[in-house]
C-alpha cells in the first residue's frame, strides 16, 4: 500500500505520481512540490519570514503578537451520528482563548446527543480545549506548526513568482537558416 509523501496517509487507490513521489491527491501533490522548493531555500530567508509572522499583528483581531498556530476542538452529535473536528488557526493568544472557549461551550451543548461516540468523544474534545487553554505554544519561540505553515507559504510564493516570470519571458525567436 502506497503512502502519501506530503501528508503521510495510506493510499488505497487514486494515487497521483510525480517522478519518485506519490501523493493522495492534487492538493498534496502541490504541497509536495512546495515542500521540495522550501528544502532548497536558505535557512535565514525562512527564519526571517517566520519571525516576521510570529512577531506581527494577529490576522484575526489586528492586535499585537506573538502570533502562532492554535487549535480548538469541537464535537456535535445527533442520535447515532457523531462528528468531531480540529480547527487550527493563526492568531494571538487572546483570539485562541476565545476560540477554545467557544469550542468548549459548543461541544458541551451539542456533543453529548449521540450514542455511543458522543458520550465518549465529548469529554475528550473538551479536555483537549482545557489543556490548550492552560498551556499553548511558547510565546518566545515559533511552534513547529507555525514554522511549517510559513515555510509552505514562502515556498508557494516562490513558485508563483517563478511561474509569473516564466509567463512574462518572451518566447525565444526562431531563426531560419538562409
Amino acid at each position: 500500500m502506497a503512502k502519501c509523501d506530503a501528508c503521510g496517509t495510506h493510499i488505497l487507490w487514486g494515487a497521483v505520481r510525480e517522478g519518485d513521489f506519490t501523493y493522495c491527491g492534487e492538493n498534496c501533490r502541490a504541497k509536495g512540490v512546495t515542500q521540495r522548493v522550501v528544502q532548497q531555500l536558505p535557512d535565514d530567508v525562512l527564519d526571517e519570514a517566520i519571525a516576521e509572522v510570529h512577531q506581527g499583528e494577529c490576522p484575526q483581531c489586528g492586535g499585537p503578537g506573538p502570533v502562532d498556530m492554535h487549535t480548538s476542538h469541537r464535537v456535535w452529535s445527533v442520535l447515532v451520528m457523531t462528528s468531531w473536528s480540529d480547527h487550527p488557526q493563526l492568531c494571538c493568544r487572546s483570539c485562541a482563548v476565545k476560540a477554545k472557549l467557544f469550542s468548549t461551550a459548543f461541544s458541551g451543548v451539542l456533543g453529548w446527543w449521540g450514542f455511543p461516540f458522543g458520550l465518549i468523544i465529548t469529554p475528550i474534545q473538551i479536555g483537549r480545549n482545557l489543556v490548550g487553554l492552560a498551556t499553548g505554544p511558547d510565546p518566545e519561540v515559533p511552534s513547529a506548526e507555525l514554522r511549517k505553515l510559513v515555510s509552505l507559504q514562502v515556498g508557494a510564493n516562490v513558485l508563483r513568482e517563478v511561474e509569473r516570470r516564466r509567463r512574462q519571458q518572451p518566447e525565444s525567436p526562431v531563426f531560419e537558416d538562409e
